[in-house]
């Protein structure tokens, strides 16, 4: 079986980010599939690379998270150019994997099944355009009225849909009830992320103290809510706590977020540049709990955080800040703790109760790792994709995990 499989953003764990379809192309090659990846990278000429059986095709299509809506929008409809060229040069394939975001990818899938008969499956990270109107970034009625018809269309001819989450499935059986939807969640490499002791040389590394650690690693863009995990540092200053606060990424919002933590004049704020998955794990052997946060715009409810997952596998606590399926695993298998939006003395209270309480902290720790060892494994998710993608050559999956964990 040959696969094309697209996304924008493809990249390896050595890069660091988020490394999903790196993994599930090197599990199907690993069952005997031939997986081409059309991709991008922010250089001005074309390159091919076998990575781990995977042939990469890096297309120079320039797109940064700094950039303002019009000038994404016109990386997207550049790639979507670009990969068709690709596809035309290449073998006929059986398949076309298709990952969004954007939504733009999707239409990749469209003229590859009306041209040249080819099926696609369609892979839904996030709700396209819901996500980026409820943020503001799409104003215009007719604007909007064209995006979910785009979708619509998408959905409509896909052969089968991936959803990162239960919200997502939802939403899209609303919209399209006889489409074919499996949901397969973010999950984490539980070799490279594991449960680790604090280290003096990794905390001396770092910069850090032996102190309570609350840390966070992931994108700092417009709505991932970072700068609460600074208010809630300026509250544990103000009130004496020997804690400290650390972010580790990049993203939109990293020069204004540097910029409020120096007028706030924090003295145990923590910023550590964006690193590899290898040195996420080394930032979370040195914490005691992970920082997941989202703006509170109900579609983010949906979202399926890489940085959740890896916490999990690294056999940390979590403080979560927004309501939605996260928030629900959090609660139900007794993970951590949740405050409400911006109420962020009452963060401060729910973290003070599991610094003092060493045994409950613990007991959430090793939750999440057998958490992220039953259901939340890569090898767990390749199994499910494998079996959307043909179940009688690679076996049906029935068990939903998911929707039981949440029901």
């Amino acid at each position: 079986m040959r696969i094309i499989y697209i996304h924008q953003y493809f990249v390896t764990p050595q890069e660091g980010g988020a490394t999903r379809s790196y993994h599930l192309a090197k599990g199907m090659v690993e069952k005997g599939i031939e997986v081409e990846m059309i991709s991008s990278h922010n250089k001005d000429y074309y390159d091919l690379r076998i990575i781990d059986g995977i042939k990469v095709h890096y297309l120079p299509v320039s797109y940064r998270q700094e950039f303002g809506f019009l000038k994404r929008t016109w990386a997207f409809l550049r790639f979507v150019n670009a990969a068709k060229s690709c596809i035309r040069k290449l073998p006929r394939p059986d398949l076309l994997y298709i990952s969004s975001t954007p939504l733009t990818t999707g239409l990749i899938g469209l003229w590859a099944k009306r041209k040249f008969a080819i099926p696609f499956i369609f892979e839904v990270r996030d709700l396209w355009p819901e996500a980026p109107i409820q943020v503001g970034a799409i104003k215009s009625v007719f604007l909007k009225k064209f995006l979910f018809s785009m979708e619509s269309r998408i959905y409509r001819h896909a052969l089968k849909i991936i959803a990162l989450s239960p919200g997502i499935a939802e939403n899209i059986r609303k919209k399209t009830p006889d489409t074919a939807i499996h949901i397969i969640p973010n999950f984490a490499d539980l070799e490279t992320f594991f449960p680790r002791g604090k280290d003096e040389k990794l905390l001396n590394e770092f910069g850090l103290k032996n102190q309570f650690t609350i840390a966070y690693a992931g994108a700092i863009g417009q709505v991932n809510a970072v700068s609460e995990l600074l208010e809630i540092a300026k509250i544990s200053q103000k009130h004496g706590k020997e804690y400290q606060f650390v972010v580790m990424g990049k993203g939109s919002n990293t020069a204004e977020l540097l910029q409020r933590a120096k007028q706030m004049k924090l003295g145990n704020f923590i910023y550590i540049p964006f690193g590899s998955k290898e040195r996420v794990n080394d930032l979370m052997a040195c914490a005691d709990l992970a920082f997941i946060s989202f703006s509170q715009h109900p579609v983010l409810e949906t979202n399926s955080p890489n940085k959740f997952f890896d916490a999990l596998a690294a056999g940390k606590a979590i403080v979560v800040n927004h309501k939605g399926w996260v928030h629900d695993l959090v609660k139900t298998e007794k993970l951590g703790v949740f405050y409400p939006p911006n109420k962020t003395g009452i963060a401060l209270k729910k973290i003070d109760k599991l610094a003092q309480n060493t045994e409950e902290l613990r007991n959430m720790q090793r939750r999440s790792r057998r958490l992220a060892d039953r259901y939340f494994s890569k090898e767990t998710a390749v199994s499910r994709l494998l079996s959307v993608i043909d179940d009688k050559q690679f076996g049906k999956l029935t068990e939903d995990g998911v929707y039981i964990l949440t029901a």
